[in-house]
């Protein structure tokens, strides 16, 4: 059974910093492209930040220079480090899998900073 499980989310001062981090079960977590989605309410789910299989990222505009994906397959865990954090990056964060039409999400963490 296919688990993403994120941990990490919480509350801080606009200019502090979270680490949001992911662990994957029940799938070959090395063949996905992983990525972070965040949804503020009333708003659409959007990619934050992906790393491809290989380890190539690619990030939104909005968090570039702030934010940096990284992962370990060995631990099947994908992180998001998160620096100089906005009200504006307040949302839900959720983990994604993806390899070909199989596609895989966590329940998201909170991420909410204050001004």
């Amino acid at each position: 059974q296919v688990q993403l499980v994120e941990s990490g989310g919480g509350l801080v001062q606009a200019g502090g910093s979270l680490r949001v981090s992911c662990v994957g079960s029940g799938f070959i977590f090395s063949l996905y492209r992983m990525g972070w989605y965040r949804q503020a309410p009333g708003k659409e789910r959007e990619l934050v930040a992906a790393i491809a299989n290989g380890g190539r990222t690619n990030y939104d505009d909005s968090v570039k220079g702030r934010f940096t994906i990284s992962r370990d397959n060995a631990r099947n865990t994908v992180s998001l480090q998160m620096n100089s954090l906005k009200p504006e990056d307040t949302a839900v964060y959720y983990c994604n899998a993806k390899w070909g039409p199989h596609e895989h999400w966590g329940q998201g963490t909170q991420v909410t900073v204050s001004s």
